[in-house]
């Protein structure tokens, strides 16, 4: 008797070996590796003038608009650096509002008339591209025909090498918009938003007495995937097409036993994970951690913080970097949030902060919060964002593979709430309530074990099931979706907070201007704040009914599903805030949620007809084969032998006729 497809899978499943990378870090090490495929400030500096230096420099650091004056010694470096390392082509990389990267590519070489070829690259191409804008969503910000569309190069985020199997890309990021400027991708917006926060957050700063120049949001993405065996994956077209099972049967054992997350890592995924590290090395990707995950066969890695512009770029090669080194080892990545029911499905933890242009934390509590004066404030400043346009932070997480996780008790509620720890309650608390609060220190943990040392005790305890948790001196936005582009919640957080630190900062001005002195005006503010926008905060579990029924009594909302999350972006409170800022007009808001329903609805409609070609091409004909067989049975029995009981295969036969 012949093997099944699956035997035949297990069987070379089986077989397989880990694949050793090119890399050999006795040779070359990690720290060698880092950033060899990144034309980034230090490789500027030995290759441009000292004037042109200067002026990108302040372009990454300040925001300020580059000199164009500049921009053809740039791109002629650009260009050297990146043929003398095998690149033949370049392409400017953005981020349509499909979720994923886009890109095209165009040759170096400029043929002459004398029949050579020269390699160019200027000023004028480096600065702008013209990819056809057509095919992209828009959300009736353009009609079909209207098909020109720009991109525009970012040089806050670094151009680097894509290594191909026959060559080398130079890829420069770069912004997407349509011939009247409107935004076409999720990197414009996110850059205006962190304009915005940067311009009203310098403003309090120097309200209370401190010189920035800029300030920047800081983003650390952990990212939560799936790896199965290529054999399997490929005999699932529900996996291949909607990138979840829509049909399957729960295992024997799943992760009833806890033994995978933090396991053994197996040699066949450590050689993946190592290589995939190896490439991020290559773009300066400041990869660190990596674990088994919850689930079997689900995994996280895990970045430091970098710039959130540069961080969302990273996170989307990442992404791409383990589509390919997956493939290369006979495996596949998953990165929908359920691709498998009954084990946990996959995030990504966004772990998020501020930063002034001198490295200063702005949401660093020090040893003392309720002494430091300065980060109560933009405490006091979050805790209102999230408390205000907590229905605007739910839009940025909603998507319909994320509806499957959220509330799940594997991943937070829709209901956005924030988690403090018990230290910073105790403080917010003694505030609202007009009294010094005493100091709460974590102190030291003894073991209890004589060889092993006492161990410092953090003040407060984790909260895994919080959508937005203080973790010490970030907030980590724990309900974004593992596929997800970060672009988008990370838009709607800054502005959010942008609108939150306007109004501190007029609120403190406006005390100032009544001759209260500082101290005495930052008091009241932020008592009056945390006061006015206390119901947010949560310490408890998120995952229980109480808390639902809570939060129902204290007018949290509470947007189940992506229907329902992206009608908010018609509120008209919602649309006077992005136009406010200028980070997105009416138009722009209006399209992002005629988008929102069209890939919802894509998205269900491509899953039905792949449950109904699976139904009818291998379930039913699977299932009419056993049942012939179990007929087969019945009549081969009776006639072999009239007293043979045919009684289990009847009911078999019934069951399955039914």
């Amino acid at each position: 008797m012949g093997l099944n497809a699956r035997q035949e899978a297990i069987q070379r499943i089986a077989s397989a070996q880990p694949v050793k990378s090119a890399v050999d870090y006795t040779k070359t090490t990690a720290a060698e590796l880092y950033g060899t495929n990144v034309f980034n400030l230090s490789v500027a500096k030995k290759l441009l003038s000292k004037d042109a230096y200067a002026s990108l420099l302040k372009t990454i650091e300040r925001g300020e608009k580059i000199d164009a004056a500049f921009a053809n010694e740039i791109a002629a470096a650009m260009k050297e650096w990146a043929v003398a390392r095998g690149a033949s082509h370049y392409c400017h990389w953005f981020m349509p509002m499909t979720g994923s990267t886009a890109e095209k590519h165009d040759a170096f070489l400029m043929y002459t008339a004398d029949g050579r070829a020269i390699n160019e690259f200027s000023g004028k191409v480096l600065i702008q591209g013209e990819p056809d804008a057509s095919s992209f969503p828009s959300g009736g910000l353009r009609a079909t025909f209207e098909a020109r569309g720009y991109t525009a190069w970012d040089p806050t985020s670094p151009a680097f090498l894509l290594e191909g199997l026959n060559g080398k890309t130079l890829v420069i990021p770069t912004a997407f918009c349509g011939w009247k400027g409107e935004a076409l991708d999720e990197k414009t917006p996110l850059l205006r938003a962190t304009d915005a926060l940067s311009t009203q957050a310098v403003r309090l700063l120097k309200i209370l007495g401190v010189q920035a120049t800029r300030v920047n949001t800081t983003v650390g993405p952990e990212q939560e995937y799936f790896l199965i065996d290529r054999n399997f994956y490929l005999q699932r077209p529900d996996l291949i097409n909607a990138g979840r099972s829509l049909f399957g049967a729960k295992p024997p054992k799943g992760q009833e036993m806890e033994d995978h997350y933090f396991g053994s890592i197996r040699p066949r995924i450590l050689a993946f994970m190592a290589e995939v590290e190896q490439e991020c090395y290559k773009l300066g990707i400041p990869i660190k951690t990596r674990h088994n995950e919850v689930s079997p066969a689900q995994f996280e890695v895990a970045p430091i913080f970098e710039g959130s512009n540069v961080a969302c770029d990273h996170n989307l090669m990442v992404m791409e970097t383990f589509r390919q080194v997956a493939n290369k080892h006979g495996l596949q990545c998953l990165l929908h949030e359920k691709p498998f029911a009954g084990v946990n499905g996959s995030g990504k933890h966004n772990n998020w902060s501020m930063a002034d242009d001198k490295g200063n934390n702005l949401l660093e509590p020090g040893h003392t919060p309720e002494d430091n004066a300065h980060f109560l404030v933009f405490l006091a400043v979050v805790v209102r964002a999230v408390n205000k346009w907590g229905k605007l932070l739910r839009v940025g997480i909603a998507h319909s593979g994320n509806d499957h996780r959220l509330g799940a008790n594997e991943a937070p509620p829709a209901i956005i709430s924030v988690y403090l720890g018990d230290k910073l309650a105790d403080v917010v608390d003694s505030i609202v309530k007009g009294r010094k609060g005493a100091s709460r220190s974590g102190g030291t943990l003894d073991i209890g074990v004589q060889a092993l040392p006492n161990l410092p005790r953090d003040a407060s305890d984790r909260n895994r099931t919080s959508p937005f948790a203080f973790t010490g001196n970030k907030f980590e936005f724990r309900a974004v979706g593992s596929s997800q582009n970060i672009a988008k919640p990370n838009t709607y957080l800054n502005l959010a907070v942008a609108e939150s630190l306007d109004y501190v900062a007029g609120e403190l001005e406006k005390r100032l201007g009544k001759k209260k002195n500082l101290h005495d005006a930052i008091n009241e503010v932020v008592q009056e704040v945390l006061e006015e926008n206390q119901r947010v905060i949560w310490n408890g579990d998120n995952y229980t009914k109480e808390w639902h029924q809570e939060a129902e009594k204290r007018g949290l909302p509470n947007l189940k599903n992506t229907v329902d999350a992206l009608a908010v972006l018609g509120d008209k409170d919602v649309v006077e805030l992005f136009k406010k800022y200028k980070v997105l007009t009416a138009e722009e808001v209006a399209s992002r949620q005629v988008i929102g329903y069209e890939q919802y609805c894509k998205t269900i409609n491509i899953e039905a007809l792949v449950t109904a070609t699976v139904a009818r091409q291998q379930i039913l004909p699977a299932s009419l084969h056993y049942q012939k067989q179990l007929a087969d049975t019945v009549t081969a029995t009776k006639a072999a032998s009239k007293s043979a009981s045919t009684a289990a295969a009847e009911a078999a036969l019934s069951e399955v006729g039914e």
